[in-house]
């Protein structure tokens, strides 16, 4: 189980830093799908579905490599310009035989565990709030809220880790920091489950 959740704990990592690393105040590079009045995010073989709202624009993030123990992952990168907010979703397969059930505690709890202690060292001002159990259609989620300085700038940032099968799932919603009710409304579409 340990192995699984460490696999967790860096893809949440990585698309930390890798968001740490971009700037999120600054223009965006063009991406690969216009605005819609609202999209659809189906993760984990379509157990786990949100609705994000007009505004999001949608490109596809690289790869996952081996060197950062993300091999196998893939994602979406969520872009609102107006808002400056950005929601990442990235889902990973995994080789090592084990099947998660989709509300497995222990593996949840063990994923929270290695993320908070690596981000930790990553960002040096990360600091989180809180942190939630959430069941949703049966998935089990674990929600960690945090503030952090990334993108050029402090944000408010909601991390949500979650399991199903031989699949890993890591949403990150970033906002600016000063817009808590944009960043309360968009957590509130993702765990709406809808």
């Amino acid at each position: 189980m340990a192995i699984l959740s460490k696999t967790a704990a860096r893809l949440a990592l990585a698309l930390t830093i890798s968001l740490g690393a971009s700037p999120l105040f600054a223009a965006a590079k063009p991406a690969t799908a216009q605005p819609d009045d609202f999209q659809i995010v189906s993760t984990l073989d379509g157990k786990f579905t949100f609705t994000l709202p007009k505004g999001y624009v949608a490109d596809a993030l690289p790869a996952g490599a081996q060197a950062q123990g993300t091999a196998g992952a893939n994602g979406t990168m969520y872009i609102n310009q107006a808002s400056k907010s950005v929601v990442v979703v990235a889902q990973t397969l995994r080789n090592d035989g084990i099947d998660l059930k989709d509300d497995e505690p222990l593996f949840l709890d063990s994923a929270v565990e290695g993320f908070l202690k690596d981000v930790g060292t990553s960002l040096p001002d990360y600091k989180k709030l809180s942190q939630k159990k959430l069941l949703i259609k049966g998935v089990g989620l674990r929600q960690i809220d945090a503030t952090a300085s990334m993108g050029g700038g402090k944000t408010l940032n909601s991390t949500f880790l979650a399991g199903s099968g031989n699949r890993l799932l890591v949403i990150q919603a970033i906002s600016r920091a000063e817009d808590v009710t944009g960043h309360g409304l968009l957590v509130r579409q993702i765990t709406s489950g809808k």
